[in-house]
């Protein structure tokens, strides 16, 4: 029997959200998870609230949805926001009812910004690894670390002689005029972006175009490729040495010898030096490219140096799901503590998207 095409729905509805969502979601064992996470910062959450006042959007549902975003590769707060109101999967794992109105996206990007202020997305990643069913999964004593551009909020276009000598001059052809950057000698020393001047101009390799950037870091434990460790700096080519010893340096204060694997850029004497004074073994590959390796046998000749060498290469899947799926290639964002909030909240987000698969294998 053929049903009938009914274009009105009920006037009353009683939808139970719960039932909605099936039971083997993936959302699930995520959401669990992340609740787990946040009880655990609900100081962090009071010290940056004033007890006067009207409630705003509670920090909990903040750090959800922006979850979601990073989830779904959702580009912008007011998408976010059309898909908060119609999506009934997203107001379950947001926490918010069914009669709930989605919040305005210019209230919600205003609420996150006060969470810059006490460094959450480096404490939410911590929290989440310190549960006792996650800190389980680690490894304490074998480390790979690496390091990503994210190109910056800001177009080529906007970057000025420090000087003030290429302002244009008054009454010309407006903001966004034809430039020529032919033949121009650009460096960090002596030009700035006028729209982002933390952004650094920064190229790959010989032959590449410059680009202004920021350098994001991480730093992965090698059993199950889970990012322990995420920091952002300025680019520059000593940025990746400078970081990975800031990222290691709290795991060398251990009786027993540690690793860290890494890729050519980071076979130089000081940094490999600076490992071994921390009782850090450098799984570094060897650089010899007309010069001489800081690695010599007495750390290739080891097994373990292989095996290093292979899994380091876990971070990149790390760096391409934070790139791609989380939409960090290109930050939205301007300045570098806001762009290294968002980044160390996607290495977060890739954490906990890989973590359900990994509690569900027995142990």
């Amino acid at each position: 029997m053929r049903g009938g095409d009914n274009l009105t729905g009920e006037l009353f509805s009683y939808v139970d959200l719960e039932a909605r969502v099936r039971r083997d979601h993936p959302l699930r064992a995520i959401r669990v998870t992340v609740n787990e996470g946040l009880v655990a910062l609900e100081r962090e959450f009071a010290a940056l609230y004033s007890p006067l006042g009207r409630p705003s959007i509670p920090p909990e549902k903040l750090l959800r949805a922006m979850l979601l975003q990073a989830f779904y590769s959702i580009r912008s707060e007011r998408l976010l926001m059309e898909r908060l109101e119609y999506d009934l999967l997203f107001r379950w794992f947001v926490g918010i009812g069914v009669d709930d109105p989605a919040w305005d996206h210019s209230v919600f990007s205003k609420n996150r910004e006060r969470l810059l202020e006490g460094d959450i997305a480096a404490k939410f990643l911590s929290a989440v690894l310190a549960q006792p069913k996650v800190k389980k999964l680690l490894s304490t004593d074998h480390f790979s670390v690496d390091g990503t551009l994210i190109e910056a909020w800001a177009s080529m276009k906007s970057v000025k002689p420090k000087d003030g000598s290429g302002e244009p001059p008054a009454g010309g052809v407006g903001r966004n005029a034809e430039a020529d950057f032919h033949g121009q000698k650009r460096t960090n020393d002596t030009h700035a972006s006028t729209t982002d001047p933390d952004a650094r101009l920064y190229k790959k390799g010989k032959g590449k175009e410059a680009k202004l950037c920021f350098m994001g870091h991480g730093l992965m434990e090698n059993r199950h490729g889970l990012l322990v460790d995420a920091c952002l700096t300025l680019a520059d080519g000593h940025a990746e040495r400078v970081a990975a010893l800031h990222m290691i340096e709290p795991r060398a204060d251990r009786p027993l010898a540690i690793t860290l694997g890494a890729d050519k850029a980071y076979d130089t004497e000081d940094f490999v030096n600076e490992l071994r004074a921390m009782k850090v073994t450098p799984h570094v590959a060897q650089n010899t490219r007309g010069r001489s390796s800081a690695i010599d046998g007495r750390t290739t000749r080891h097994s373990g140096y292989a095996v290093s060498q292979r899994i380091r290469k876990r971070i990149e899947e790390a760096f391409g799901w934070i790139k791609t799926v989380a939409r960090q290639d290109k930050t939205r964002f301007r300045g570098r503590d806001r762009v290294e909030w968002a980044f160390t909240f996607a290495a977060a987000a890739y954490n906990l998207v890989r973590l359900p698969k990994l509690m569900a294998v027995p142990a």
